[in-house]
């Protein structure tokens, strides 16, 4: 027996051995009288991975079968019982302040970190372990969190956790199209958050022509169930419209003819991994790939929206608001009138400006730019490259920013220079012709952020 063969039986051994123990604890008739913090401590108190992988099992498909109160007290009892040791941490700072030395500092990370932090690495153990805790922050995040505030240390727990176990260095980058299961492809429609997919005609027009392209990543735990994907057209020339992308009776380009790949949306998929970020990594990627692929492709480009600039400017008081502001409030209160042409040309005319002032001017309380995409590709190292009135006229982007659409620039040599820029100094890099739109400096009022 060679050596690849002896480990192959061994690691089988240790599977059976594994599913054998867990279906031996999960009939142990002494669980259903257990409650669920006496498993979590007996799971704690564990020292074998096999028995370890069956009581986290037992822990997870009892939260799974739980109810909403029941699942509010399981993050409570996380939030409570299984907190930080304060006495084992007084006890470590007394012994490094009595006579300091790196052991101690290293004894005074370990009191410091909570209980529940153990308790979820090894929940993770279990079977689905992965995708079942992503469901519980999930669960946390949308349901509680906004109400109770002393559950944020949990969070930040999950948040740790998570930011390591979905390193981009364990991703991997699947390239979408028809041929992809219709399990995926299913997933790929109802995560879709910035244009709807609407049929699987719709996605069908979006996947199988030559000059499209969709790329997600996965992580090995979940391979059904894409984190993040990007929708990208292959085109001569910088798009202003997202319909003419979007359009069916478009005519398809040869890719190898292309010279622009347009990222035009951009879509997480998990609830339970907001704030974990990897999607810098996927533009990217997916940039390094299109490149080798497509070696005419020399411009990079997206096609964004600007969800935050209808809230931003309702909310401008009298003496902040720049020049056009009311004016521009009152034409687009009646989203019915945006339709006439003299109100869209004159809407033409007042939107850029402000968006401009918007883009590089606004601020949150906390000095950070207001639009949660722009922030995103800035912080990649793009640039703000254009502004475009009515480049999408769906009823979500009307009202969320009066059909405003923006084009950032991706360009590879200054990439690293323009992510500095905005990461040390709060600089939105822009094109001439953006800085050009502003009409007045005057600085608008901080709003907290979004």
């Amino acid at each position: 027996m060679n050596r690849s063969q002896f480990l192959a039986e061994l690691l089988l051994s240790v599977a059976d051995g594994s599913r054998r123990m867990l279906d031996r604890v999960l009939r142990d008739d002494t669980i259903g009288s257990q409650t669920t913090e006496q498993l979590c401590e007996r799971l704690l108190s564990g020292r074998g991975e096999a028995s370890g992988a069956a009581y986290a099992a037992a822990v997870l498909e009892r939260w799974r079968n739980s109810g909403e109160a029941e699942r509010l007290q399981f993050l409570e009892m996380l939030r409570v019982r299984f907190g930080v040791d304060h006495r084992r941490l007084d006890a470590a700072i007394d012994a490094y302040r009595a006579a300091p030395d790196e052991a101690k500092a290293l004894a005074v990370h370990a009191a410091a970190e909570p209980i529940r932090q153990d308790l979820l690495r090894r929940l993770n153990l279990a079977p689905g372990g992965v995708e079942t805790l992503v469901r519980m922050r999930e669960d946390l995040i949308v349901k509680h969190l906004p109400q109770r505030p002393d559950f944020a240390p949990v969070d930040a727990d999950f948040v740790h956790l998570f930011s390591s176990w979905f390193n981009p260095g364990f991703l991997v980058l699947k390239r979408i199209d028809w041929t992809t299961s219709a399990n995926v492809l299913e997933k790929i429609i109802r995560y879709e958050a910035v244009h709807e997919i609407d049929s699987w005609d719709d996605l069908r027009r979006r996947l199988e022509p030559e000059d499209r392209r969709c790329f997600a990543f996965f992580h090995p735990q979940l391979p059904d169930d894409p984190l993040i994907f990007v929708e990208v057209a292959l085109t001569r020339e910088m798009p202003a419209a997202i319909g003419s992308l979007l359009m069916e009776d478009r005519i398809e380009l040869a890719a190898d003819e292309a010279t622009t790949a347009v990222f035009y949306s951009i879509s997480n998929c998990q609830e339970g991994l907001r704030g974990i970020s990897f999607g810098n990594f996927l533009i990217k990627q997916v940039v390094e790939d299109l490149r080798r692929d497509l070696p005419r492709l020399t411009d990079f480009v997206t096609l964004s929206p600007v969800p935050g600039f209808v809230s931003w400017l309702e909310g401008l008081g009298e003496d902040e608001a720049p020049q056009g502001a009311a004016e521009a409030r009152e034409l687009i209160a009646d989203r019915a009138k945006m339709a006439d042409t003299a109100t869209r040309d004159r809407l033409a005319a007042l939107l850029p400006p402000l968006a401009a002032h918007y883009f590089l001017v606004a601020r949150t309380t906390s000095g950070r730019v207001i639009d949660p995409v722009a922030r995103f590709h800035l912080g990649n190292g793009a640039r703000l490259e254009r502004i475009n009135a009515f480049g999408d006229l769906s009823p979500k982007a009307l009202r969320t920013a009066a059909g405003l659409m923006v084009n950032y620039r991706y360009r590879l040599d200054e990439i690293e220079k323009n992510h500095e820029r905005f990461a040390t100094q709060g600089e939105v890099v822009a094109a001439p012709a953006v800085r050009g739109l502003l009409r007045d400096r005057k600085p608008a009022r901080k709003i907290p952020a979004a």
